[in-house]
């Protein structure tokens, strides 16, 4: 079932990226743009890479628009797997990375032996079911003369083992022989244009063995098939970026951005259904067979930063279903109540896996707090445009570079802090290269409150996180979580809270 976030919200279009490539003057433009015609939600799928705060026109455009009330949603970035690597990384916009969903496009691979593998495609093609064909294993898939063989017999089914990253490069020797592909893969491709199924490593190797082991191996399979709730999900997508924030012009125990932790949340994003242009083509079977729709499966962290920004504008009251309650929140504490009750868990009832780390259990550097859930309450950490403006005042920023960001006439810098009030919590060590790294035993954490009285609405209450770390650290990621709990209530809100090295300390 296709559902939809926030059915009643109005959408505004602002194009800023061309053919001819992307400026920033084009991103400053369409975000303004977007600000004076009053919006109340701005969803930007892009980054700047490789540039501080005082030179990123999204971070500069999204300061403005925070100020005005304006809550701006951001993608993390599809680098993958390396720490520091997302960009969005600004302190005042939710940055939200991709979870994979519990719907899974699968094929039948049935051997010979009658063992049947279901597993992973896409295949777009005419196609439903190949019967009995010729199972080939050839280590030298890559060779000229594999090329050649495989050509010569077409109906023939072709073990392709060593794909890497999201790719699968024998994919083109399998779709111009005319042939059909089993590719070992332990992450589903996003596209595949040949026929064929990817299954994991640990599956190919009965796979290979029967068919090295037989004088006539065969092969069956079937596509075209989709199987619902899927377990667990949702998992950290392989391509979605991980962080820290990185700034590679600035030190980042004196960096706003290192010292906030992102990503923020995680969403469904990958192969969201999402409405497509339908002059433009969907997916090609070869040269001459191109499709074309409506809708279309997209993966990356643009489909995440979608779904957060349709919650972002229930929240902000544009489906009017909160907005008598919440009309009075700031974009902070929307990121905060989106934040503090995003779910950590997946649908066995165990913590979220990250496909990028062999489904070991996700950190919050890779997928935030968890997946975001719509249905909010509570506690909240807010913050004010003069709050940033302090955390920008504690950094080694010049006075011109902050004045690229904010207007100094309506703030100063007399209570300069980077003790930013944020829902989640990140303490950066250094490493040095040289030396030797000891396995970190202990890790002191102290509050100075461990309860907190709240005898009226709106009530605000103060509290300190202490971390400190005991001997040397391994050049590793910690994390764990604070979680509040509603006294002889159902209402728990949570904060990750991680150590990690600085990005300096990894790159």
């Amino acid at each position: 079932m296709a559902r939809r976030i926030a059915p009643p919200a109005k959408l505004a279009i602002y194009k800023a990226y061309w053919g001819v490539g992307r400026y920033s003057s084009d991103v400053l433009a369409a975000m303004d743009q977007a600000i004076v015609d009053g919006v109340d939600v701005i969803s930007i799928s892009m980054g700047i890479d490789g540039v501080p705060l005082y030179e990123d026109p999204i971070a500069i455009a999204s300061f403005a628009a925070m100020e005005r009330g304006i809550f701006v949603s951001c993608s993390a970035g599809n680098v993958g797997l390396s720490l520091g690597s997302l960009h969005n990384g600004v302190p005042w916009v939710l940055t939200t990375s991709a979870g994979m969903i519990d719907r899974w496009f699968t094929g039948n691979l049935t051997l010979g032996n009658g063992r049947t593998f279901i597993w992973w495609t896409m295949f777009p093609g005419d196609v439903d079911q190949l019967e009995n064909f010729k199972l080939v294993y050839d280590k030298n898939i890559y060779a000229r003369d594999s090329l050649i063989t495989l050509n010569e017999s077409h109906s023939s089914v072709v073990i392709c083992e060593y794909c890497t990253g999201a790719f699968c490069a024998q994919m083109n020797i399998v779709l111009r022989s005319n042939t059909t592909g089993i590719f070992v893969f332990d992450y589903p491709l996003s596209h595949v244009e040949a026929p064929g199924v990817v299954i994991s490593s640990r599956d190919a190797l009965e796979v290979i063995n029967y068919a090295t082991s037989n004088d006539k191996p065969v092969a069956s399979i079937k596509f075209k098939q989709t199987i619902l709730d899927s377990k667990p999900a949702p998992i950290v997508s392989l391509t979605s970026s991980r962080g820290p924030s990185p700034d590679r012009r600035t030190r980042c125990d004196t960096n706003t951005t290192c010292g906030v932790l992102k990503p923020d949340v995680m969403a469904p994003g990958s192969h969201v259904l999402s409405a497509w242009i339908p002059s433009l083509k969907v997916d090609t079977t070869g040269p001459t067979n191109v499709f074309y729709n409506d809708f279309n499966l997209l993966s990356g962290t643009f489909a995440a930063c979608a779904h957060a920004s349709g919650v972002a504008a229930l929240l902000r009251g544009v489906a009017a279903l909160l907005r008598s309650a919440h009309s009075e929140w700031s974009p902070a504490a929307i990121r905060s109540a989106m934040i503090t009750t995003a779910n950590p868990m997946d649908n066995t009832f165990k913590p979220i896996r990250d496909y990028g780390d062999d489904l070991q259990f996700a950190s919050p550097l890779a997928m935030g707090a968890g997946q975001i859930d719509p249905n909010v309450h509570g506690l909240i950490y807010d913050a004010t445009p003069q709050d940033y403006v302090n955390l920008l005042c504690s950094t080694n920023f010049t006075d011109k570079q902050i004045l690229s960001i904010v207007d100094t006439n309506r703030y100063d810098c007399l209570g300069a802090s980077n003790d930013l009030n944020y829902p989640s919590f990140i303490a950066l060590y250094h490493v040095d290269h040289h030396g030797e790294w000891t396995e970190q035993k202990y890790i002191y954490m102290n509050f100075d409150q461990y309860v907190l009285v709240f005898m009226k609405k709106y009530e605000k209450k103060s509290n300190n996180l202490t971390i400190k770390f005991k001997g040397n650290m391994e050049r590793r990621v910690s994390f764990g979580s604070l979680v509040w709990v509603e006294e002889n209530g159902k209402h728990t809100l949570r904060s990750p809270i991680v150590v990690s090295p600085s990005v300096l300390s990894t790159i």
